[in-house]
């Protein structure tokens, strides 16, 4: 059985039947009272975020999960269909499973989670950065570089993020899929 002790980050918990990931967690110690554990969780098959706090020592109940590197192949009724890249075995997960369904791309490589004891897939990791190609976006105005100024570019998948002023069509562009935002400029 597993404690507070053993919490980290990315670990995946099972709490009042739903499962969550730890995002951050600490220890809290005063000089009378026992330590508290305590965690921000991310729902992993529910969209809540909570902080939960234990008393140092009590038993947590982790989730063993497996991760397997899967290639995205389409969207259809049924949601997102992946393939298995070592047995072609094909699963469909719902929208809400993908971490960033914007930035998805036919063929492009990501991580599926699957719970060990039941195996169904629980969460859709896709890599952290990402080339794409910048389809469409309004010409810089020459000159205007002294700020940080940023326009919105419309990227192949349909997203829309925003890129400094020298990014033209035509190009590719690394995005951070955590948080949606432009990172550089790459080099072919």
């Amino acid at each position: 059985m597993a404690t507070t002790s053993d919490i980290s980050r990315g670990l995946i918990i099972k709490l009042d039947g739903s499962l969550y990931s730890v995002v951050e967690f600490g220890e809290n110690k005063t000089a009378r009272a026992a330590a508290k554990v305590w965690a921000k969780l991310k729902g992993v098959d529910n969209n809540r975020t909570i902080e939960k706090t234990w008393n140092s020592g009590d038993s947590i109940h982790p989730v063993r999960v497996e991760r397997k590197n899967y290639q995205f192949l389409y969207k259809d009724d049924t949601g997102y269909n992946f393939m298995d890249n070592e047995t072609f075995e094909q699963v469909s997960v719902q929208e809400e499973m993908v971490d960033a369904p914007q930035f998805l791309k036919e063929g492009q490589e990501v991580s599926v989670l699957f719970n060990t004891e039941t195996e169904q897939p629980m969460n859709v990791e896709l890599p952290d950065k990402i080339a794409m190609l910048v389809t469409y976006t309004e010409p810089g105005l020459k000159g205007d570089t002294a700020t940080r100024t940023l326009k919105p570019a419309t990227v192949e998948t349909g997203a829309t993020v925003n890129v400094p002023l020298f990014i033209n069509e035509g190009e590719l562009i690394r995005i951070n899929t955590k948080t949606g935002d432009y990172v550089e400029r790459v080099k072919e």
